[in-house]
């Protein structure tokens, strides 16, 4: 006997739990429309539970804000919202993918179709009348189908502005993933998640663990991984490095 809520009366019927983050108050469901059948996720949001705080609140506002204004293959689309008795639920499409954090052998060309796709969405983001700066690539937060089709979720900590984003008040991303001027709590510009991109993409190249990229990060904050890659084509290598210079200006 499972305890999850009940939303028939929003016409959903939850399938099972993806995941939750009890700091945030926030339980991601596998859910069905019953009207329609079509698969989808539900991200409930306790405001009321869990020791979540109003930071939790609007970064979960933010993240409706930013998805409704897009419209990418490689983003689930935005498809409905409402109120709950302790705080809101946001659904979104499902993608039949799995994270890239769980560990398989990737081959390097594969994970050249994984940047190039992600460069893709991050063109379209940027491309954007407000620009949107994701400021949480990681792992986890990239989904791979089988056919290796690419999608980045969870717009969260996800910024919207012109030009330079002006540093928020709170420092939000994960340790080890963000850029220097995003963990310094400085300007962002379009080239920070790409810092995020390449550290996400060396864990992939090296097999190492998101939770242990920090111990690749040395005093001046680059990541020194070349020593842990297969044979790869120089430049291949070189634009690693590059995007994940610790200067914005030198990505």
């Amino acid at each position: 006997m499972n305890n999850y809520p009940n939303f028939s009366s929003q016409d959903y019927q939850i399938i099972r739990e993806l995941g939750h983050n009890n700091i945030g108050g926030r339980v991601t469901y596998l859910a069905e429309n019953i009207k329609t059948q079509k698969k989808v996720v539900i991200k409930q949001f306790q405001f009321a539970k869990l020791g979540a705080t109003w930071a939790e609140y609007d970064a979960y506002s933010q993240e409706i804000a930013v998805l409704k204004s897009l419209n990418h293959p490689g983003i689930p689309k935005y498809l409905d919202s409402f109120q709950t008795a302790d705080g809101f639920c946001m659904i979104q499409e499902y993608i039949a993918a799995e994270s890239a954090v769980i560990y398989r052998q990737w081959q390097p060309q594969e994970i050249k179709q994984i940047a190039i796709s992600i460069l893709e969405i991050l063109v379209y983001l940027q491309n954007q009348k407000q620009p949107v700066i994701h400021r949480d690539i990681k792992p986890e937060n990239i989904l791979i189908d089988e056919q290796l089709n690419v999608y980045l979720v969870d717009f969260g900590f996800a910024r919207m502005g012109g030009g330079e984003i002006a540093a928020s008040s709170v420092v939000k991303g994960t340790m080890g993933f963000m850029s220097p001027e995003q963990m310094f709590n400085r300007q962002l510009t379009r080239s920070s998640d790409l810092y995020s991109l390449g550290a996400t993409l060396i864990c992939l190249l090296t097999g190492i663990k998101s939770t242990d990229i920090g111990n690749l990060i040395d005093a001046n904050y680059r990541i020194i991984f070349r020593h842990l890659v297969p044979p790869l084509e120089r430049g291949w290598i070189n634009w690693l490095e590059k995007i994940t210079e610790p200067k914005y200006t030198d990505r």
